[in-house]
């Protein structure tokens, strides 16, 4: 079996820092227009920088965002990320922990709606890259990079387990069809048909899979 986890949220504590990113990025717009935005930013947390500006300049300002000035957008959302977000003190603890006691005995990736150049520079800072076999993000969608995981990988979807904190996250294994635990959201609690993780530490991947 193998296993994929979610990054924000799940590896690192970096909601609250990302949330202040857009407010920095976007700080010429009105406060109001931003406060739409940081709501659709909470509560799609799985899906990428570029969708969510794309979908200010869609749905808040009834604009067209050019591919100029979302590039500078997401370069300056980036460039904030990666000074506030190399710091170990931001690490879950518990996740780290089951890292480390795990990587060896069976595969993990990491598939997240984080930029992947970015993903990839804060997981070496971090010291996390080495418990991964592979690191991918966006803008490539995250159900899309899990189809193409499993293919590359030649991963059985039914034996692979998705960790993620979002609803957006369960979607992406459900259309692949691979199994979903959810991890620090208590909304996720009440999907049907998918296991909650409350402590890492006594969480056992394969007696969940055999018991689902």
């Amino acid at each position: 079996m193998q296993l994929f986890f979610d990054f924000d949220g799940v590896i690192l504590d970096s909601v609250a820092i990302r949330t202040q990113g857009f407010r920095t990025v976007l700080k010429d717009f009105k406060d109001s227009d931003v406060d739409r935005l940081i709501e659709y930013h909470n509560q799609n947390g799985g899906i990428s920088r570029y969708a969510k500006f794309k979908w200010f300049y869609k749905e808040v300002l009834n604009q067209e965002l050019s591919q100029e000035l979302l590039d500078q957008y997401t370069d300056q959302f980036s460039q904030i990320m990666l000074s506030e977000l190399a710091n170990k003190d931001f690490l879950i603890t518990q996740t780290v922990d089951f890292l480390k006691k795990t990587f060896l005995s069976m595969p993990m990736h990491v598939v997240s709606g984080s930029d992947q150049t970015e993903l990839r520079q804060l997981c070496q800072e971090l010291d996390v890259a080495k418990y991964f076999n592979s690191i991918y993000g966006s803008p490539t969608a995250k159900d899309i990079n899990i189809t193409q995981m499993l293919d590359k990988y030649d991963y059985d979807a039914e034996d692979t387990i998705m960790i993620g904190d979002s609803i957006n996250d369960y979607d992406a294994a459900n259309v692949n069809g691979v199994y979903f635990c959810g991890f620090n959201q208590e909304s996720l609690r009440k999907i049907e048909g998918t296991h909650y993780i409350d402590d890492f530490a006594s969480f056992e991947p394969h007696r969940v899979l055999c018991n689902r």
